[in-house]
């Protein structure tokens, strides 16, 4: 069977998967990332335009074989949910700070150059000016 799964940057060094940290539920305090797989293309299509809502990057959508994304999440130690078809999955309302993934073309805030940092404090003052 196939099903469908939210990739971001497909196809580069910098790939990742789309997961959700939800508290497992034979324990009080422990988190796991979960793989939501759909059952239909529409759904997870839908679910990447509401995520795209909420600012995060744009996904694609891709099918996958289910054994394999099975074998994939088991070996990752990632977690695995199925969306049924019709089913309305909705993204949390909060959302992670920082991915194991990068944007493609984001630069990450530690490699931030210091001359960004300098133009913001320039235009900083120049406000200050103003007032």
């Amino acid at each position: 069977m196939r099903v469908y799964v939210l990739l971001f940057n497909v196809g580069t060094d910098n790939e990742g998967i789309h997961t959700l940290k939800l508290k497992q539920p034979e324990t009080e305090d422990d988190y796991q990332d979960v793989v939501l797989a759909f059952e239909e293309e529409d759904d997870a299509t839908r679910f990447a335009v509401l995520l795209e809502a909420q600012d995060f990057p744009e996904a694609a959508v891709e099918g996958i074989d289910q054994e394999e994304l099975e074998d994939f999440c088991e070996s990752s130690g990632l977690g695995l949910q199925y969306v049924s078809e019709g089913m309305l999955a909705v993204p949390p309302s909060s959302n992670v700070e920082e991915t194991d993934w990068q944007e493609e073309g984001a630069v990450p805030r530690a490699e931030e150059p210091e001359s960004a940092m300098a133009d913001l404090d320039e235009i900083k003052r120049r406000l200050e000016r103003l007032l």
